[in-house]
């Protein structure tokens, strides 16, 4: 499957941001969903996951209560909808696809990966 990230951008702390990421190949629907991100000279980290069918989404705490993950498997596309930002949600923003059964938080257990989209979050 290939993975297209797109929406990152400039915005103000406080403001709000929506990523997407269109997904080609095989089929979306069989793939756990996650989004990722990379701040510079830090290591990637987890930031959400969302089941196959959407019915279940998993968030780390740092984004909890402020971002929203979502997909439509029609679309081939999953969402990211990010509120409340903070300087420190400064990053490169990427979405991933994972084959396993169970929701992953780690990012060597994703099988492919988008390129990934800076979001850039001013105090």
């Amino acid at each position: 499957v290939q993975l297209q990230a797109s929406g990152g951008g400039l915005v103000q702390a406080g403001g709000s941001l929506g990523l997407s990421c269109a997904a080609s190949g095989r089929t979306f629907s069989s793939y756990i969903m996650g989004w990722f991100r990379q701040a510079p000279g830090k290591e990637r980290e987890f930031v959400s996951a969302i089941s196959r069918n959407g019915g279940s989404t998993y968030y780390a705490n740092s984004v909890k209560g402020r971002f929203t993950i979502s997909r439509d498997n029609a679309l081939n596309t999953v969402y990211l909808q990010m509120s409340s930002l903070k300087p420190e949600d400064t990053a490169v923003y990427y979405c991933a696809a994972d084959l396993s059964v169970v929701m992953n938080t780690k990012g060597y257990e994703y099988d492919y990966w988008g390129q990934g989209t800076q979001v850039t979050v001013s105090s």
